[in-house]
């Protein structure tokens, strides 16, 4: 494995291109460096600003992100009124909520945790031939998305599956998850159809009207492994960020570490087991005028794991859906609602945002139209 230096050194000889090449071309990500022995993490993955908000206490109520129970609002409609007020404030005011009694097994859920950790934990030779920076490639393994852009690396590795509107084939997926990952997306599938139902109820739109958007018809899973981290302190599991997507969906461990920023502090997003996370998107804000609110969100790195998680996104990169006009709906606007963004294309937003990477700042802010 390539020699990485982890030196603190402020002096101009540091390198970082060069020892962010070296570790990309070890094709081991930060697995292969934990394995290597390291007990000083390399410089490439130091973060200016790992403390930049105060956390909250976990015991104040005022700042537990919704849990919100779907248990019979198909066949109850009282129970199915009450979701959807929760669902509708959850979004408004949090942009983040967690879903229980949703549907999907617990022993679905439990075993696509394992086969990710088992893909990131086989014999290194096998998880290499996977890694790949080719963005259209359907399944892909990489350490970092947007590695030579971004500031400071994130310790975690991912495994990418594209899975709508047109999966891979099954071979393509690596054996020691391909069951649970075809299961698993299919099931999230179903259920972000559902999701989007209950958005365009809580908006006081017909049922279906999100889910005949051609923009929305789109979906792919980043599949995370966070190693422990021998000095957490220094660096991030995931920097701060809003997500492009309408929606993501995100099944984590009980590990924990996630945070939103919620009135300028950050929350911990508790581990239920059984639950799904359910986090409005940066073009979800931009269909609902900011009726719903894509909110930053973080992992911090721990000393302890491997936490596991699996984010969903619900979006659109094919060529015949990005190019279409989104803006925000005009069903919602009014005299005392006037559009807050300008129409554009998915294909804009997502290169605005792929080409800022992870710096921390937000994404939709060029597509507002100007106030008077």
């Amino acid at each position: 494995m390539a020699t990485i230096e982890s030196e603190n050194s402020k002096d101009s000889s540091y390198d970082r291109i060069a020892e962010v090449k070296a570790f990309d071309e070890t094709k081991l990500g930060v697995k292969g460096l934990l394995d290597s022995g390291i007990t000083k993490i390399p410089r490439m993955f130091y973060h200016a600003k790992v403390n930049d908000n105060t956390e909250t206490t976990p015991n104040d109520l005022k700042f537990n992100v919704p849990i919100i129970d779907l248990k019979d609002i198909d066949t109850n409609s009282s129970l199915r009124v009450k979701a959807l007020d929760k669902v509708r404030r959850a979004c408004k005011e949090w942009g983040f909520f967690q879903v229980v009694n949703h549907g999907i097994g617990v022993e679905v859920l439990d075993e696509m945790l394992c086969g990710i950790q088992r893909f990131h934990e086989q014999d290194a030779e096998v998880r290499k031939t996977f890694y790949s920076r080719d963005r259209s490639k359907k399944v892909r393994y990489f350490s970092n998305g947007s590695l030579f852009r971004d500031p400071a690396a994130n310790w975690r590795d991912s495994i990418a599956f594209f899975s709508s509107p047109d999966p891979p084939n099954p071979e393509e997926i690596p054996a020691v998850c391909r069951d649970i990952v075809v299961e698993y997306t299919d099931k999230i599938r179903a259920f972000g159809l559902t999701m989007f139902e209950l958005f365009s109820e809580a908006l006081g739109l017909p049922t279906s009207y999100l889910n005949e958007l051609d923009s929305i018809k789109g979906e792919f899973h980043l599949c995370h492994y966070y190693p422990p981290c021998p000095e957490p302190e220094l660096t991030m599991g995931t920097s701060k960020h809003t997500d492009i997507s309408f929606m993501t969906i995100l099944l984590q461990d009980h590990i924990g570490g996630l945070e939103v920023l919620h009135e300028n502090q950050w929350v911990d997003v508790h581990p239920v087991h059984g639950s799904l996370v359910i986090n409005i998107g940066d073009l979800l804000q931009l269909l609902t005028n900011d009726m719903f609110i894509s909110v930053y969100h973080r992992v911090l790195s721990r000393d302890v794991g491997p936490r596991i998680s699996v984010a969903s996104f619900f979006t659109s990169s094919f060529p015949e859906y990005v190019s279409k006009v989104v803006g925000p709906i005009k069903e919602l606007l009014s005299e005392e609602n006037p559009p807050i963004y300008r129409d554009t294309t998915i294909k804009d937003v997502a290169a605005h945002y792929h080409k800022k990477g992870l710096d921390g700042n937000r994404s939709l802010d060029p597509f507002r139209l100007c106030s008077d």
